[in-house]
């Protein structure tokens, strides 16, 4: 893991705890991660709704029957190569079955201007949240 020493701004810090707690307002939904960091991280900053693992499956098809019985699936992979690729592959797989809301990912690439790439780096924000 790479810790990246990141800037943050008193608006930035307003608009990731305004991020977290619009996504605790999404009672019907669930977040998907990448794997056990993305969902540590995401606790840490204030996120009590379900999240669920895309690693913890073992394959693709397993995860997308077991995410179709949710009414919508809130993406919130990497933004790296390997988690642009995933979310292609979940959407191709689901999007008839269920409704995926990529908004979160977008906003939080916005609050960040692109810093946070990872997940898992959210918890650079843990020390002004809490």
């Amino acid at each position: 893991m790479t810790i990246v020493i990141v800037q943050v701004s008193l608006q930035e810090i307003q608009d990731i705890q305004n991020f977290v707690d619009t996504l605790n307002q999404q009672t019907q939904s669930v977040v998907v991660v990448e794997g056990k960091r993305d969902e540590l991280a995401l606790k840490k900053i204030g996120f009590s709704g379900k999240i669920i693992q895309f690693h913890k499956f073992g394959g693709i098809t397993r995860f997308s029957d077991h995410i179709a019985n949710y009414d919508t699936v809130i993406m919130l992979l990497d933004g790296d190569r390997k988690g642009k690729y995933l979310t292609g592959r979940i959407i191709y797989q689901i999007q008839r079955r269920t409704r995926i809301d990529l908004s979160y990912k977008k906003k939080l690439v916005e609050i960040t201007k692109g810093k946070i790439r990872f997940i898992e780096q959210l918890v650079c924000y843990e020390s002004y949240l809490v």
